[in-house]
């Protein structure tokens, strides 16, 4: 199926509040359902792009690289991470289905939720975000960086199980295996069952046997690991790049979680960055700006000359092209923009003033008082003033 604007997929305009693209994507994922319509690809197709595109229009960063970019904004690394699996969805979004469950929306708590399902004995572990900051250099160029991470590893001791010595699971004693705990209410309207996960196991029906000394059970230890980070050339303040199953190892051998390197520019000291353009403020005398000449400018990586034209005016800019910052996945680059300022110097010695005085008297320095134009403005003007 052909992959659609994702505010036409949960059919909100792109004024939409939080709540309204909340609410669009669970009428979206109530309607298409696989279980709602089995064996109906189109529908399984529509429940996954509904999902991803409340994962990218839920997020205020993701959105505005999308309304800016469109899916190259968010695809990869940068953006939308998609889904493969139903399930996946339902825990990336759990938090707007009541009770937890999309089940419980669907069919009235008919049939078993997430949460009574049991889970596996090992628990992913938890994402890291580290802020990277960046050079206005190591932006242009791209860079690799080794980056030190402290989280939790698989405790060498145990490999990872939580047992002492391979001691194993057994069933845990106070859900005797459910993986939950069911409390029933007697009330005047009938009875209420609460069910909960087992606090003693976590879902999971097992608990360890004898637990690992060294972890404590759990299946890791703090520890340190080292990562090389590959930054492409263009990122942005914001930008972020996942590296799967860099994160916290699970306990008991569960799924490692991720890293997020999210990227901050450092400031520069003269270049300032707009989009992927340049902007560098070039002050020059008076003189270079009257005559014309040459002048070595900075660059991302180096230095350039440019020619100063023969009345050169303030505020002016020279664009050099190419010489910025590359675009993100695109063999382009942005400009460099050079601000012109020229400087009147505020201290003068006798000599100078000397010539500027005789300068003063000249044609090309006199042109505004006896120009044509000023003088029939004059003209027309000077009853009102004296």
């Amino acid at each position: 199926m052909e992959k659609k604007d994702y505010y036409e997929v949960l059919g909100v305009s792109r004024n939409a509040s939080l709540d309204e693209i909340k609410s669009a994507y669970r009428k979206m994922a109530m309607k298409h359902h696989p279980d709602r319509n089995p064996d109906d690809k189109e529908a399984e197709e529509m429940f996954k792009q509904a999902a991803e595109a409340y994962e990218v229009l839920s997020d205020e960063d993701k959105k505005a690289r999308y309304d800016r970019f469109g899916f190259d904004g968010v695809k990869g690394a940068y953006g939308g991470q998609g889904f493969n699996d139903f399930s996946d969805i339902f825990s990336h979004f759990s938090d707007i289905f009541s009770g937890g469950s999309i089940f419980d929306d669907f069919f009235g708590g008919s049939r078993s939720s997430g949460r009574g399902r049991k889970r596996s004995i090992g628990e992913q572990g938890a994402d890291i975000k580290m802020r990277m900051p960046l050079t206005l250099g190591e932006i242009a160029t791209g860079v690799t960086k080794k980056v030190k991470v402290k989280a939790f590893h698989v405790c060498d001791t145990c490999k990872g199980t939580g047992s002492k010595d391979g001691s194993g699971y057994q069933t845990c004693p106070h859900c005797n295996g459910a993986g939950e705990i069911r409390q029933v209410t007697k009330t005047f309207l009938g009875q209420i069952v609460n069910v909960t996960v087992c606090p003693t196991c976590q879902g999971s029906g097992q608990i360890v046997k004898e637990k690992c000394p060294a972890c404590g059970g759990e299946g890791r230890v703090e520890g340190e690991h080292t990562v090389d980070v590959d930054i492409p050339s263009g990122v942005e303040q914001g930008h972020y790049l996942t590296i799967e199953g860099k994160g916290h190892s699970g306990k008991r051998g569960g799924k490692p979680g991720n890293l997020h390197i999210i990227f901050e520019e450092k400031p520069h000291p003269f270049f300032k960055r707009v989009g992927n353009d340049i902007h560098y403020n070039l002050s020059i005398p008076l003189t270079l700006a009257t005559l014309g000449g040459e002048i070595e400018i900075p660059t991302i990586d180096g230095s350039t000359k440019i020619t100063i034209e023969q009345g050169t005016q303030p505020n002016e800019q020279f664009v050099l092209k190419n010489l910025g910052i590359p675009y993100l996945n695109r063999n382009q680059k942005g400009n460099l923009v050079v601000n012109i300022n020229v400087v009147i110097p505020k201290k003068l010695s006798a000599r100078e003033k000397e010539l500027l005085q005789e300068l003063s008297e000249s044609e090309n320095f006199k042109f505004i008082k006896n120009s044509k134009k000023h003088k029939d403005f004059f003209e027309k003007v000077k009853d009102t003033f004296f």
